[in-house]
């Protein structure tokens, strides 16, 4: 797999809506894909053996957070996203494996499983139920164009 594929960009426009980390990636060191701005900060390490990161504890920071991000890791199975812009268009779908990691940026977006699945997902909080979100009709499997 060529190295552009390793991280896909989910792009409408200049707007960022899903970042895909495939399971393949790999780098030495430590790699962020996440601007400094998101809520969600995604990044890989790959650290030898014996490297030690120090102990340490995060300062109490007060964060504002206007939209939710969420990054789902999916430890086995086949999963379809389906990207939507703000306005609940549908623009593509990508396929994701056991072992690959995407961060859900912006937009809408909705799953099918292809095959039995499970996913973890990772979001801010705290949790406020359905005022939380949009639901609208998903993309009809004649229609979805996988990328």
């Amino acid at each position: 797999m060529d190295e552009e594929k390793k991280i896909e960009k989910i792009l409408n426009g200049d707007k960022l809506l899903g970042l895909i980390i495939r399971n393949t990636y790999y780098q030495n060191g430590i790699a962020f894909f996440t601007e400094d701005n998101f809520s969600q900060q995604l990044g890989y390490m790959n650290r030898p053996e014996g490297y030690v990161i120090p102990p340490h504890r995060h300062n109490l920071v007060s964060r504002e957070v206007i939209q939710t991000q969420e990054v789902l890791f999916i430890k086995s199975g086949k999963v379809r996203v389906d990207f939507y812009d703000d306005s609940q268009n549908y623009i593509e779908s990508r396929i994701l494996l056991n072992g690959d990691v995407i961060l859900l940026a912006a937009g809408g977006h909705g799953f099918e499983m292809m095959e039995a699945s499970e996913m973890i997902e990772v979001k801010q909080g705290p949790y406020v139920g359905e005022v939380d979100k949009v639901r609208f009709d998903h993309v009809k499997s004649h229609d979805v164009i996988i990328k």
